[in-house]
This record gives C-alpha cells, structure tokens and sequence, in this order.
C-alpha cells in the first residue's frame, strides 16, 4: 500500500519573537483576574442582581480584554513584525497584522 505524502507545513513560516517569563506572567494574570470578574458575572445573573451592576461589570472586562489585545498588538508589532521587516519579510507581515488589527477594531 503506497501512502501519499501530505505538503504540510509543520513550522510557520515566520519568526516567532518569544515573550519572556515576565511578559507571560503579567499577561497570565491579567487574563486570571478577567477569568474571576466573568466567575462574579455568572453569579450576580444567579442573582438575579440589578442589570446595571451587570452591564458595569461586562463593560470592565471587555476594557480588561482590549487592554490584553493592545499589549499582544504592541508585543507583536515591536518583536515579530520587527523581525519580518528586517529579515526581509516584511510585507507579509504587515499584511497579517493590519487584518489582525482589523478585526481587533470590531470587536
């Protein structure tokens, strides 16, 4: 039985600029805290509490989250794309991150 070979690319094609072990943590915990006010959400709707503490309380964490997206944004801006741009890979690179950044835009 002959088996086909699959044209599978298993690394990306561009540099991946790691975060460093701070970076990570800081980025970890924010997202544990948003964890626990979406945890405090489910319970103030079992509740039943007043729906303006609850809309207050999704408002924050929708600006936690966009605070998260921006620090990814700005990580990936000055590594990644730094990187593409001086490898000579630039163009694909930045083509990627303005559909990220439009669709971040959206949300």
């Amino acid at each position: 039985m002959m088996s086909k070979k699959l044209d599978i690319e298993l690394v990306p094609s561009h540099t991946v600029t790691r975060r460093t072990s701070d970076e990570k943590e800081k980025l970890i915990n924010r997202m544990k805290r948003i964890e626990g006010q979406v945890r405090g959400i489910q319970r103030m709707i079992e509740d039943d509490r007043y729906c303006i503490d609850v809309l207050v309380q999704l408002s924050a964490i929708s600006a936690a989250l966009k605070k998260v997206g921006y620090t990814l944004l700005e990580d990936h801006t000055r590594g990644c794309v730094k990187n593409a741009v001086e490898q000579g890979d630039g163009d694909e690179a930045i083509d990627e991150l303005m559909k990220v950044i439009e669709q971040f835009s959206r949300s």
